[in-house]
Parts: C-alpha cells; structure tokens; sequence
C-alpha cells in the first residue's frame, strides 16, 4: 500500500563498495566482446525462461541517434535467438520525433528497426500493472500491449542520464514501459507543477524503481536483462545526435536474471575504471543522485548488489571464470569515436 506522505530516501551520491553489502549473490555473465556474436554468445546464457511470446524492451532511439545499440547486432539476435518476437516501445513524454504514434513509426524506420515487429504498447491505451510495497503507487500506468507478452527480453545501452543519473535495465523498463501521458507524469511530475520535469534525485529513483517493480512481477521467472557497456555519454539516448561527446572506455557486454544483480555490476564496472576514465560518468551518475536505485531495488526485493561475476571469454561453456570488476575493466582502452 501506498504511504499517505512518503519521503524520499537518502544518500543516493553515495557509491557502496562490494565488501560493504550484504545478502545473497546472483550470477551475472561478462563477455569483452562488443560484436554481434558477443551479443548472442551472452544471451544464450539468460535465454531459457524467456517462453511464448517475448517482448524485447530496447531503446531505438531519437533519429539517427549515435550512441544505441547497433541495429545488424539486434537484427542478428532476433533473426537467429528469438524469432517471432517484437521489439516493445512506448511513447515519449516529452514533445519530440517519439511523442505520437506516427512520428515514432517514422523514427523506427529512419533508425533502421524495421527487420521484425515493434509494438508501440500505450498505441491504443493503458493499463495498470500493480506495485507491490511501494510507498509512491499503488499500481504503473503501462503501455496496454504489454500484457499481451509472455516473457520480456530487457536489452539495455548502460549510460548515463541527464536526470536519472545512469540508464540501466531498471530505468529502460521503469520509464520505458510506462506509458507517454500517464505513467511517465506519474515518475516524472508534481501534479499542477508547470515544470514536468518537477520530481528529481531520490524521489525520481524511487517512483522509477517502483515501475520498474510492477514489470518485473509482472513477468516472474520470465524476464531476463542485457546491459551493453558502450559508447557510454553522460546523455541518454532520448538526447539523440544532441548527446554530450562519448569519454568514458567501452567496456563490454553483461547478462543476467537479476534486475538489481545486472545494473549494480554495471556500475561497479564503471567505478573499477580509472579515475581519468570514469570521472565524467561518475560525475553524472552522483550529482543526480542516481545510486539510489541500487539501494530501493534492494529495499524492494528486487534482488541482490552482490553478485558472480562470470567472463565467459574461453572456449568451454561449463567453465566460465569468475572475474572482479577490476579483471574485468583491466584491458580496456581509451573511447575512440
């Protein structure tokens, strides 16, 4: 149930080191391989319980955006790993080449996404997927098309996030399956405030975490995450070709069953960087507060901060290596554009 006045939580500028935390490890898988074949390599790691039919929840971007996914790394995978799946999208809040249904299909095929279904879920409506324990809601405004999907395949560019301070799994499917009108003011705006973007720092994580949540139950056992740790701006992929210029290293590719597990380690991998290499994305990420949707993930039980690291970069299937994220950031070389 909903608090009457809840208050937002605290000290999300504050990185919590590995040995600090407490609790359970999930299993998260690593490939330094930024192709194709990595991306598909990594997948078939998380790839069982995604039955019937799958949804893939991707970010395609504002028109020829530079920073998403490559489109021929989807295509492979959908072609090859998932046939018969739909990529799922919803509107934007904001006015832009997103906003309506007609401007995004225009946009979807400027980007290239045009090789397998998208479903634009709110097209035709809403519907409300329950919070469990949250303190803001009670239930999410989603795009009405999501309850049409067996499975949810959560395929993520990490970066960073002008308010949210980093994009992850929990902000791509938090935001990104809210619907444009209602959900998204619901995260994002005092009601009667003139300035949508009114709700900021650990609020915002929180009410972006909760809609996260409502997906996540939504789909159980059948829900599994990507985070691709490449051309890492500071800006979100909503900022299109206006994003800030990329300085933080690539990294590589992770997988994993578990939401909080997936994006925890993707921030842990950035924070193992240099401090040269990390400073701009660590910047963000703190001075927007944006660690604490590590921290309500785990207040919601939506999983574990601690984690198996496992590079899957041999030869034998049955013996990952398990890696820190120090082993895992160790090679990595200066961003070339």
């Amino acid at each position: 149930m909903a608090m009457k006045n809840p208050v937002p939580g605290t000290n999300g500028d504050q990185y919590i080191p590995y040995a600090a935390r407490t609790g359970e490890a999930s299993t998260v898988y690593f490939t330094r391989d930024l192709s194709a074949e990595g991306l598909r390599r990594i997948f078939s790691r998380i790839s069982s319980n995604l039955t019937g039919k799958v949804g893939i929840k991707l970010h395609t971007g504002e028109p020829h955006g530079p920073n998403i996914i490559p489109r021929p790394w989807v295509e492979a995978l959908v072609k090859n790993d998932l046939p018969g799946a739909n990529i799922v999208e919803t509107n934007t809040y904001y006015e832009g080449d997103r906003y309506t249904t007609e401007q995004h299909r225009k946009t979807l095929a400027v980007n290239g996404w045009t090789f397998c279904p998208v479903d634009i879920m709110d097209e035709d409506g809403t519907v409300v997927l329950p919070v469990q324990g949250g303190k803001w809601f009670d239930g999410m405004h989603m795009g009405k098309n999501i309850v049409n999907y067996d499975s949810l395949f959560v395929l993520t560019h990490f970066k960073g996030h002008a308010m949210g301070g980093f994009g992850g799994s929990n902000k791509n499917i938090g935001i990104g399956c809210a619907d444009g009108r209602v959900g998204k003011a619901e995260i994002h705006t005092v009601p009667g405030s003139d300035n949508m973007w009114s709700i900021a720092e650990e609020e915002l994580m929180e009410r972006m975490t909760e809609s996260a949540k409502a997906t996540v139950d939504h789909f159980g056992e059948h829900i599994s995450f990507v985070n691709v740790l490449r051309n890492m701006s500071v800006s979100c992929d909503c900022e299109g070709v206006a994003a800030a210029p990329v300085v933080t290293p690539n990294i590589g590719i992770l997988a994993s069953r578990n939401i909080l597990a997936i994006d925890q380690a993707s921030v842990d991998l950035v924070y193992a960087l240099k401090e040269e290499d990390r400073h701009a994305l660590v910047e963000r990420i703190e001075t927007r507060h944006g660690l604490r949707q590590l921290t309500y993930m785990k207040e919601l039980g939506m999983g574990n901060d601690r984690y198996r690291l496992l590079d899957i970069d041999n030869d034998d299937r049955h013996n990952d290596v398990e890696i820190t994220a120090q082993d895992a950031v160790k090679d990595v070389v200066p961003f070339e554009g």
